[in-house]
């Protein structure tokens, strides 16, 4: 598994992170024709639904980019892919996941932002890339975990996201 950590600090920068592993993974599940997976983990206000709005907006999306606290699930349909933003922070039973059909998002040509992923273990495939949001001090830490993306992809992430 490749991994890169680095600091960031404000919300620009978290939303540059977003932008940045969107151009690196929507090429990808293009290329590959089929869903990828971004878990996102990390204490509230760590940063991930800031994250999930600079990736949506990377996309082309231009318009409000809404946090699915309450409806588990945002979509964001673009003309050859689609961008599911899930939250599963306020899920009480994973069983709830399996009437809304969580498991046809992961067949489409798709990026699925998952925050909380924890909360629906063994109902969704393994992640192809976990970002790891560590919040303190008006500072975030980021860990970036993948078996998908190669490290030199990962080490540009580190090398950009400050510049």
């Amino acid at each position: 598994m490749q991994k890169v950590s680095f600091k960031i600090e404000g919300e620009a920068k978290t939303v540059k992170l977003g932008a940045l592993l969107s151009k690196l993974c929507v090429p990808l599940c293009k290329e590959l024709k089929r869903s990828i997976l971004i878990n996102l983990e990390g204490d509230l206000g760590a940063g991930k639904t800031t994250f999930s709005k600079g990736f949506i907006r990377a996309c082309g999306y231009d318009d409000l980019v809404r946090s699915p606290t309450y409806t588990l699930v945002e979509p964001y349909e673009f003309s050859d892919f689609s961008v599911y933003h899930f939250d599963l922070y306020r899920l009480v039973d994973p069983e709830e996941l399996e009437y809304m059909g969580i498991r046809d998002y992961f067949e489409k040509t798709s990026v699925c932002l998952i925050e909380w992923p924890d909360k629906a273990e063994g109902l969704i495939p393994e992640a192809d890339v976990i970002v790891h949001f560590i919040y303190s001090e008006q500072k975030r830490d980021v860990v970036i975990e993948s078996k998908l993306l190669e490290q030199s992809s990962l080490e540009q992430i580190s090398e950009q996201i400050n510049k």
